[in-house]
């Protein structure tokens, strides 16, 4: 049985275990041997490319099993057809969650789906240490998530400049206009794209007029990614219009059985509203 979260504790609690797990991962996993993976060295695929290439939906498609809120998801879903369904379906990039403890993911889920997919593949983890981001480069992703809630201004810098180093895009995400401009004040070097939150982390609700509302405060050389909430196709539509280059969509397809085919229908919806428009 999943064990659910209250919303003033989730960001504490997942932090605190975060970084003793990142203790015991450098202990049984030095660096020099993730160092030594197929992927550490190869190309990687710009998240941000691809997101603005126009012949694609714009549309990351996220695997995720489980949320610290609503419990398990998808329990059984598998890695492989899911992600392959959403990449055939018309999927810009991928979105890989990789934490164990609250949302049912693991590295290997990311490795198992760069196998099968010729996409940008986003680690969606709670990245705090230096560590991680060599980890990400050696199971083989693209761009990884730096979220300025759990992050001060400076560490976003830190970690986002040690990312691009290595080769991958960093995506900042935001929940509000303070978050937004007192990181990129001090990191916007440091960030490729910015993800706004629509969920509000003290009650889980979830607004995309919070993308909405910052749309215009996000500079034009960032690639803008709306986050959480997006369950139509006239929801993106509206998004794109306000300037979002990408929308990560989760939940809404991994709580259908079969998530890539959830994907392929809201594709289609979206090239037929654009087709009417």
């Amino acid at each position: 049985m999943s064990t659910t979260i209250s919303p003033p504790d989730v960001l504490a609690r997942i932090v605190a275990h975060k970084q003793q797990e990142v203790a015991e991962r450098r202990s049984l996993v030095p660096t020099t041997l993730l160092e030594r993976s197929q992927y550490f060295n190869s190309p990687t695929l710009s998240l941000l490319g691809y997101l603005r290439r126009p012949e694609l939906s714009g549309i990351i498609a996220e695997f995720k099993r489980r949320s610290p809120s609503k419990g398990w998801i998808n329990e059984f879903a598998k890695v492989e057809r899911t992600t392959l369904g959403y990449m055939m379906a018309g999927a810009s990039a991928l979105s890989i969650l990789t934490d164990t403890e609250f949302f049912g993911g693991k590295n290997d889920d990311l490795t198992t789906a760069r196998k099968f997919n010729l996409c940008p593949i986003l680690r969606k983890d709670f990245v705090i240490d230096e560590y991680q981001l060599l980890e990400a480069r050696s199971i083989g992703a693209d761009a990884v998530l730096l979220i300025a809630s759990v992050l001060e201004p400076t560490e976003v810098r830190r970690l986002g400049l040690f990312a691009k180093d290595l080769g991958l895009e960093v995506l900042l995400e935001v929940h509000d206009r303070e978050e937004l401009l007192r990181t990129l004040d001090v990191a916007i070097e440091a960030v490729d794209l910015v993800g706004v939150n629509n969920r509000d982390l003290r009650d889980f609700s979830v607004n995309i007029e919070r993308s909405l509302e910052l749309a215009q405060l996000l500079p034009a050389r960032l690639g803008r990614v709306a986050e959480s909430g997006l369950r139509t196709a006239a929801d993106i539509q509206v998004l794109r219009q306000a300037g979002f280059d990408g929308f990560l969509i989760g939940e809404t397809l991994m709580r259908n059985s079969r998530p890539e085919k959830a994907c392929a229908a809201l594709i289609q919806q979206l090239r037929e509203l654009q087709t009417v428009r």
